[in-house]
């Protein structure tokens, strides 16, 4: 998306900025090689309504600003060193720089929203919409920060818990293409559920990807969430489904040490095969899946190439290695 990188250019206009620490970090953030999903996602929807696509780049290039102001403090607070297979901001930097950093994109996220060449209740409403977002967005993180203490969660509480953290973002964006290109509320309360769906069935293949990924395609350390002992699906499926005797193995493996690492990660692997967390993870993706394909036959008025467009994304997204 050539024009949306030029477009970051002209936004932060970083060249002629200074400190030099603030700004610096956001342009090799937005200059990395990311998937763009959610960008597209904005696009897609305003084609989907035969809205306006010139329009769609300014609610679009808000939304990447802000999901990738949430990376950077992702990072941070998940001590990642990697991020799209490069040295993440706080590494490469500092955590104050990155704290900063991230702030000031979430900041040009709310900005560019209300940049949008359209009328003033429709920029209200789109800058509603990415507020509200963002503050759903920081429940999910606490919620996943509150995982870390709490005994036992259960695999309701972890759905919703990334239906906040991930899934209301890309259902933010195709909302917002709808809200951009004036459709029904009908058409957009559906554009928004179909995101939600997306966002559940990307986050599900992330935890899957984390344990059985190629980390050269997908970008981070295989692992991490292992060695984190972090309650993702994989692990959660695994303790509900796991016999007493393989609960007290798996609770024996969590508490390895950092030192044996990839004892642990092999172990629990192993442990996943055995209850066959892989297929149900992946069934449950599917199940997903197919809720947003089923939810795209329920829209009205719609553009049929921005239909074929969605309905590709969703089942690319749905099958992605990275």
């Amino acid at each position: 998306m050539e024009q949306l990188s030029q477009f970051f250019k002209q936004i932060t206009n970083h060249n002629n900025r200074e400190p030099k620490n603030l700004y610096n970090p956001i342009d090799y953030v937005l200059s990395q090689d990311g998937k763009h999903l959610r960008p597209q996602m904005v696009y897609i929807s305003t084609q989907l309504f035969n809205g306006p696509t010139e329009a769609a780049l300014y609610p679009a290039a808000a939304f990447e600003l802000l999901h990738n102001f949430t990376l950077i403090h992702d990072d941070i607070m998940d001590q990642a060193p990697q991020r799209r297979g490069e040295p993440s901001v706080y590494k490469k930097w500092n955590t104050n720089i990155a704290i900063l950093s991230g702030d000031a994109m979430a900041t040009f996220a709310l900005q560019t929203m209300l940049q949008t060449p359209t009328t003033a209740d429709i920029k209200l409403e789109l800058s509603h919409l990415i507020s509200k977002t963002s503050i759903e967005i920081c429940e999910g993180q606490q919620y996943d920060l509150d995982f870390e203490n709490q005994k036992n969660v259960s695999i309701s509480e972890y759905l919703k818990m990334i239906r906040l953290k991930t899934a209301v973002m890309i259902a933010g964006c195709l909302k917002a293409g709808a809200i951009l290109s004036q459709t029904s509320p009908k058409n957009q309360q559906i554009a928004y559920d179909i995101g939600i769906n997306i966002g559940i069935a990307f986050q599900l293949k992330d935890d899957l990807l984390d344990i059985y990924g190629d980390n050269t395609v997908f970008g981070k350390i295989n692992g991490g969430d292992i060695k984190e002992n972090k309650k993702t699906y994989p692990l959660l499926r695994a303790i509900e489904d796991a016999t007493p005797e393989q609960k007290l193995k798996l609770s024996n493996y969590l508490s390895l040490p950092d030192s044996k690492f990839e004892e642990k990660f092999m172990l629990i692997k192993k442990l996943y095969e055995e209850l066959e967390i892989k297929k149900k993870c992946e069934n449950l993706i599917l199940e997903y899946g197919n809720q947003a394909l089923n939810l795209l036959n329920t829209l009205d008025d719609i553009n049929p190439k921005g239909k074929e467009v969605l309905q590709d994304w969703i089942t690319r997204l749905r099958d992605r290695d990275k």
